[in-house]
């Protein structure tokens, strides 16, 4: 492949949901129709007067009927499908021909790079295609307007390229700035809907993660000034496969520093304890596909960032530093989400401490190190992506149908809405890791390498079955709760169901086999595998 067709495809899948976000600060307004804006204006004033008890006289009390805009909600898709084409053109190119590589290096793919493209584009899928159906219920219930529907599309397409750029960056700077990114972007999509929880839980998003993010900007600082000490440029010193190369010149005790803060300060974004207090908040009051994109691919896409400096830290420091980080944070974040998990009531905060779960596994499987175990952590990445996207966008139109995230209030899913309730039970049946999905092939294969790692690591692996066995009992008891039970029929709309069987019959092909995924995925581990 040429230059310049390498530069397009690593250039696109962060350009183009810049794009859309452009088109839709630009062209949002213009482009809705004088009729729907003078409707939708008259349906708030209604709705304001109805909250303090005013009567108009000689108007209609039913709502004002908002003309459709398909065209303008579904324009979304565009990125993700430009991200996957992108993915897998760039899986193609690595697999022949290694890794890719544009403007003097700035960006970079390789094939754990096409992994992660294809996980975020695939995810984003089913949460742009979940959108449309989502946002007509949250305008029908008054919980949204007309107005904010193209800010919310601009920032979620702003979203989406912050992490596109941070999984093709080489620079370790730029992948910080990346992730730092989406934290000032989706702080205003966890307050969307601008209740005193979702700006509560906004701000405690904002304050523990910019926490987390200055953690990993200090170990940022920390790596540079080891690598300058080392003899490497200016220009090259953040380069990651320079450091790579060149990891065994590096001061081992600025290393070690810079390393911990980096894990600690990432880890924040991806879920881990000690500062993980904002997950639950956030992906509870963020609009439902918001939290699907979070949980799904950003916690993932902040883990990626770990991956790559633990290839540094392990050329520079040897395994054990990383293996004894990693295997204590993976043990407490398991141990207290699975705990949370035996008290939660509530089924949105419910699917965020089962993400904290999965996440620590992740973190367990990396730590165990070996090339099974990072196999099975990106398997599980992929699986967790797809089963977790499913589960909140399902979660989103429960909460529309009614009105409540109480488990103790939801009954009879499977007879009120069998499309919905079946896809909502499914994607918990996946996340507890049985056959076919994936999640299953990648919690067995993180627990055979952790059982062939020696003593000390079977041990640790034994501790987090058993945990992992408590979080499963939580799911099933409180999603059986929700779903059994006698109910009324309602009407289910395709638009609605579509995206979510999507992502279950991914989730349940990847599980039965990868096919030609087969050699990217074990070139991704071998990628991180130092």
């Amino acid at each position: 492949m040429s230059p310049t067709a390498s530069a397009l495809l690593l250039t696109a899948p962060a350009a183009a949901p810049l794009l859309v976000a452009g088109a839709y600060t630009l062209g949002g307004a213009r482009r809705r129709p004088p009729v729907a804006a003078f409707a939708a204006a008259l349906t708030e004033a209604r709705q304001r007067e109805s909250a303090h008890g005013s009567v108009v006289v000689g108007e209609s009390p039913e709502p004002v009927q908002v003309p459709e805009r398909p065209v303008w909600d579904w324009a979304p898709l565009v990125s993700p499908a430009v991200i996957v084409a992108c993915g897998s053109a760039l899986a193609v190119d690595v697999m022949a021909d290694g890794p890719r590589s544009a403007y003097s290096g700035l960006l970079r793919a390789d094939a754990l790079t096409a992994w992660m493209l294809l996980v975020i584009g695939t995810v984003a899928l089913i949460a742009c295609g979940s959108a449309p159906g989502y946002l007509r219920g949250e305008r029908e219930a008054g919980r949204t307007s007309e107005r904010t529907v193209p800010r919310y599309h601009a920032l979620v397409q702003a979203f989406l390229a912050a992490m596109c750029l941070a999984v093709v960056t080489a620079n370790l700077g730029v992948l910080w700035v990346a992730i730092e990114a989406t934290t000032i972007v989706t702080a205003f999509l966890v307050g969307h809907r601008r209740s005193r929880t979702s700006v509560e839980a906004a701000w405690k998003y904002v304050v523990i993660c910019s926490a987390g993010i200055a953690l990993a900007f200090l170990g940022t600082v920390l790596i540079y000034y080891a690598a300058r000490q080392a003899g490497i440029t200016e220009a090259w010193a953040l380069d990651w496969p320079t450091l790579v190369t060149r990891a065994d010149r590096l001061d081992p005790a600025v290393t070690r520093l810079g390393i911990t803060l980096v894990v600690l300060g990432f880890g924040a974004k991806a879920g881990l304890v000690p500062l993980h207090a904002w997950l639950p908040d956030a992906h509870s009051q963020a609009p439902a596909p918001v939290s699907a994109l979070m949980s799904g691919v950003l916690l993932s896409v902040a883990f990626t960032a770990i991956l790559r400096y633990r290839v540094i830290a392990d050329a520079a420091l040897g395994t054990d530093f990383t293996r004894v980080l990693l295997a204590a944070i993976a043990l407490l974040t398991l141990a207290l989400a699975a705990g949370l998990l035996l008290a939660q009531r509530d089924y949105k905060r419910m699917l965020a401490y089962s993400s904290m779960e999965h996440m620590s596994l992740i973190a367990l499987a990396t730590a165990i190190g070996s090339p099974l175990a990072l196999s099975a952590a990106l398997l599980h990445i992929a699986g967790h992506g797809l089963a977790k996207s499913v589960a909140f966008c399902a979660s989103g139109h429960i909460l529309q149908l009614t009105g409540t995230t109480r488990i103790g209030r939801v009954r009879g899913l499977i007879a009120q809405a069998p499309s919905l309730g079946g896809a909502f039970g499914l994607a918990t049946v996946a996340l507890m890791a049985f056959p076919p999905f994936s999640l299953f092939a990648s919690e067995l294969g993180i627990a055979r390498a952790g059982f062939a790692a020696g003593p000390g690591l079977s041990s640790v692996t034994a501790a987090a079955l058993l945990l992992v066995l408590l979080a499963f009992a939580a799911l099933a008891a409180r999603t059986a709760r929700m779903l059994l039970g006698p109910g009324t029929p309602t009407h289910e709309s395709p638009s609605v169901v579509w995206p979510l069987a999507l992502g279950l019959v991914a989730c349940a092909a990847l599980g039965v086999a990868t096919g030609p995924l087969t050699d990217l995925l074990h070139a991704a581990a071998q990628a991180i595998g130092g």
